[in-house]
């Protein structure tokens, strides 16, 4: 069992419920704070330790406003190791969304606690990273209709095996177990699952996320305004 522990909300925050197509689903954006040494550790050698931690911040940034500019649901930015950042605040100041902490504990638990705690009040919920350039306004668009349309669950996997969002309708901490999170064991190991308990799921579409040189220099290729 899940027990939501006490949230942060930015100040002054303000959801706009009537404003959204999908009002009662919730846009859960994860991030880790833009630290150096912290975030994107494995570019590290490309970029170093403070590159890696600004493009964190360039993703964080362009995650956050295509979730408020798509006006599909109420948005909010669940922070790791807390809300303390100052880029976390800056957004928060800037758009209408709220801020949560993560807790602690491996991806499978927070993003678990994450989903449990959002979907005790929403009727859905579609979880997304920060480090998918590709991902736009559609993909979101997609994964909310499926789920509004009744579907258990929605993913978007990510061409190195992972994926880059994952929506659910109920609370599904069993989906989050026994994964082998950071391979490509993770979109194989999640199909299992969803089938195991007899799930309907759809994957609007496959896409890419930065991770690794490689994912870099196809990046600055396809979209050098995020390159720096």
């Amino acid at each position: 069992m899940f027990l939501a522990p006490i949230r942060q909300f930015s100040p002054g925050a303000t959801i706009v419920i009537e404003s959204y197509r999908y009002p009662n689903a919730r846009l859960v954006i994860f991030s880790r704070a833009p630290q150096a040494g912290f975030s994107k550790t494995r570019l590290i050698p490309v970029l170093d330790a403070q590159g890696a931690a600004d493009l964190q911040a360039r993703l964080l940034r362009r995650t956050v406003e295509l979730a408020v500019r798509s006006r599909l649901a109420p948005v909010e930015l669940w922070c790791t190791p807390s809300c303390d950042h100052p880029i976390f605040g800056e957004l928060a100041s800037a758009h209408p969304i709220a801020l949560f902490a993560q807790i602690e504990g491996d991806l499978g638990v927070r993003m678990a606690d994450a989903l449990c705690t959002v979907l005790a009040t929403a009727d859905a919920a579609l979880l997304i990273g920060t480090d998918c350039p590709a991902l736009e306004r559609g993909h979101l668009a997609a994964c909310l209709d499926a789920l509004i349309a009744g579907h258990d669950a929605v993913l978007l996997p990510a061409e190195d095996g992972g994926y880059v969002a994952i929506g659910l309708r109920h609370p599904a901490p069993w989906l989050f177990t026994e994964i082998a999170w950071g391979t490509d064991l993770v979109m194989e190991q999640t199909r299992a699952k969803l089938l195991d308990q007899d799930w309907s799921w759809q994957e609007p579409a496959v896409l890419w996320d930065v991770d690794d040189p490689a994912d870099w220099v196809r990046m600055s290729h396809d979209y050098p305004e995020l390159a720096g």
